[in-house]
């Protein structure tokens, strides 16, 4: 099993780092309140244990688990502390009413999160097309994800699959963009189609 290493304290950290937990992973919770993050880690129990903010996290696989807004300033702020990470960006970058992307034509929140990050880590998205009170719930769904390092991918491919989620390839970063993009669809289908945030995207194979 892999060391995971979460930078954010919400409820899509706290969903995932839950299955991990249950799935056998290492635990870090990372946070700029240590308070919380010792709260959260024993909730979730399994040995799971608070990081400090600013430092190199202990996991190979770290979760960016913060708003787009601090996530390019938080990646950052770690500079060479993240060297050789695989960094999941999670976030979602619509706008205030989940209308449109705050992101301009042709890049992605996960490609601006790339350009802070060091040479040597790789990010791939992930887990952004995942309601975290869905997440939370012991179902089998699809996650997609997006990145432009093999490695990197196969890495997070690996993870998804031991947290009892079925990974998704859809192809190379410029592709996080569309990821990104069925935020505002998810919300809408949410709000007007299903009438429930209790929903969930999935594919299907036929035959």
């Amino acid at each position: 099993m892999s060391s995971i290493s979460f930078i954010g304290l919400g409820g899509m950290a706290h969903a995932i780092a839950a299955r991990a937990v249950s799935g056998g992973h290492s635990v870090e919770l990372i946070g700029r309140d240590p308070a919380k993050a010792k709260s959260l880690a024993a909730e979730l129990g399994g040995g799971a244990t608070a990081g400090t903010f600013g430092t190199v996290p202990a996991g190979d696989i770290v979760v960016l688990a913060v708003p787009y807004t601090s996530a390019v300033p938080v990646v950052a702020r770690y500079g060479d502390a993240l060297a050789g990470k695989v960094i999941i960006d999670i976030s979602n970058t619509f706008n205030a009413d989940a209308t449109g992307l705050v992101t301009p034509d042709g890049t992605s929140g996960a490609q601006e999160i790339a350009k802070a990050a060091p040479a040597s880590a790789h990010v791939v998205k992930a887990f952004n097309t995942v309601f975290g009170h869905v997440l939370i719930q012991e179902r089998r769904l699809d996650v997609l994800f997006a990145g432009d390092d093999a490695g990197a991918k196969a890495n997070v491919s690996v993870f998804i699959e031991s947290l009892g989620l079925r990974p998704l390839d859809v192809g190379g970063l410029e592709t996080a963009r569309w990821l990104e993009g069925v935020g505002p669809l998810l919300m809408g289908l949410a709000r007007n189609g299903a009438g429930t945030f209790d929903v969930a995207l999935g594919v299907d194979f036929p035959g």
